[in-house]
Order: C-alpha cells, then sequence, then structure tokens
C-alpha cells in the first residue's frame, strides 16, 4: 500500500464515516452530534404538525383507531409504545385496548403537547400510560419492551431516521412489531411515498409484513418486523431514490 493511500485510509477513519463514504464533519454540521456516524437521509422532512384534539371526532366517525388496532392485532395485556404520541389520540385508544394488565408508554419531542398529554390522562385516570420525551434521533425506549411501536402520521417528521430506527429497535420485544400509518405523498408535505418508507426500515434491518390502505386510515397502514443483525451505523446505505423498493416490498 502506497503512504499517500494509507495515510487517506487514516483521515478517513478519524472523520465521521457514513455510509456514502467519508465526509468532512463540516458536511454534517446541521445534524445532532449524536447522528453524525448514521448516513443522511436524502429526503426534506415536514415541520411538526399539529397535536390538537380538534379532528379527533372525525377520526373515530371513520373509525381510524378501531382499523388501526384491528390490523395490528391489539390484544387485552400488551405493551405499546406511542412514538409522537402529541395530545394522546393514539394514547388513549390504545390504553383502553390493552386494558389493566397491559401498558402503553406515550413519547414525543414536544414538552408542551407532553404537559397536556399528562393533564388528560390524569383527567381520564389512565393508570397504564406513562409519559416520557424523546430526541430526534432516539426515541429513548426501554429495551426488549414492547409488542407494539406505533408511529402515526409523525414518521416523515423524523429528520434522522436510520438513527432513530437503528436505536427504536432493540426496544421490541422477540415477536414484536412496529406499525406505521401515513398518506402516500411527498416528505415535505407531511407524508412518505411507501416505496421510500420500506427502503429505509430495510435497511436498517426490518421488513415489511403488512400493507393496506384503507379509506378509514386516510392513508395507509405498514407493519415492519426486525430480522437478524442489527446493522452497524456505517453499514448503513441511505435510500437516494424514493421510487425504488427494496426487495419484498410491494411496489
Amino acid at each position: 500500500m502506497s503512504l499517500r493511500r494509507a495515510l487517506g485510509r487514516i483521515v478517513c477513519a478519524g472523520l465521521l464515516l457514513i455510509a456514502t463514504g467519508c465526509q468532512p464533519a463540516k458536511d454534517n454540521a446541521d445534524r445532532p452530534e449524536s447522528s453524525r456516524e448514521f448516513p443522511r437521509a436524502y429526503r426534506p422532512v415536514s415541520k411538526l404538525g399539529g397535536n390538537g384534539t380538534t379532528s379527533e371526532q372525525s377520526r373515530d366517525d371513520r373509525r381510524e383507531a378501531v382499523t388501526v388496532m384491528e390490523l395490528a392485532d391489539i390484544r387485552p395485556g400488551m405493551t405499546l409504545a406511542d412514538i409522537g404520541a402529541g395530545e394522546g389520540y393514539y394514547t388513549v385508544r390504545l390504553a383502553a385496548r390493552v386494558g389493566a394488565r397491559g401498558r402503553v408508554l406515550a413519547q414525543d419531542i414536544d414538552a408542551e403537547a407532553l404537559r397536556k398529554l399528562g393533564a388528560r390522562v390524569e383527567r381520564e385516570r389512565l393508570d397504564n400510560v406513562s409519559i416520557k420525551p424523546g430526541a430526534v434521533d432516539d426515541p429513548r425506549l426501554p429495551a426488549n419492551s414492547f409488542d407494539r411501536i406505533f408511529m402515526v402520521h409523525m414518521y416523515h417528521e423524523v429528520s434522522e431516521p436510520y438513527a432513530f430506527l437503528w436505536r427504536m429497535r432493540p426496544a421490541l420485544r422477540p415477536g414484536g412489531q412496529v406499525v406505521v400509518v401515513d398518506v402516500d405523498r411527498p416528505t415535505n408535505q407531511h407524508g412518505i411515498a411507501p416505496n421510500l418508507l420500506f427502503c429505509e426500515f430495510g435497511h436498517v434491518g426490518f421488513r415489511l409484513v403488512e400493507f393496506v390502505r384503507k379509506p378509514e386510515l386516510a392513508g395507509y397502514y405498514a407493519q415492519f418486523e426486525a430480522v437478524g443483525k442489527r446493522p452497524e451505523p456505517a453499514d448503513i446505505k441511505p435510500c437516494r431514490k424514493p421510487g425504488k423498493a427494496t426487495p419484498g416490498s410491494p411496489a
């Protein structure tokens, strides 16, 4: 090996390693330091959506939550996580579904939304609900704890999907699965194309097990399971072409 090549490898090892190769740290200055060992997401990100409860009745009228819980096979006694819980539309309905023997952990990065959710949990006496703040690149879930993790109309707001999914994966119990409900439109318009969703999950070691479109959801439902070993952050390849499906995913 030439001296020049050896020096190049040393320099590269000292900088942030991402799936696209060695890049100067300044290229990642706009990212959280805790995300920089993961590849950048080559997609725009929606601004945080509203957390209000004004649409709850209309969502109930079209049986949205009931449909999602039936698709996810939610049963009494399960332990669930509601990521991006907002003011608790799904949290309270999941809590009723799993009953007193079950548990729901509601997580969000919006402190005001969590404050309102906390007040709601106390008001409705939901003793099986816990609340926890998360981070933009880490849901901060306890390991080996959940039968289902829900991400409803929020995944398109995740700016560091590879770090987020990588850190979320150990929270699943054996047989646990991740449920995503979203809309098929560009990520900067509060949605995500299904094939891009499949790609990002697939590159962190998840396999799609169910995908359906239903009018009750005003969008689509996707369910994933973890397979194989969790990849090393430097081995994760970013999804550059939103229209390209991962192997085994529906076109």
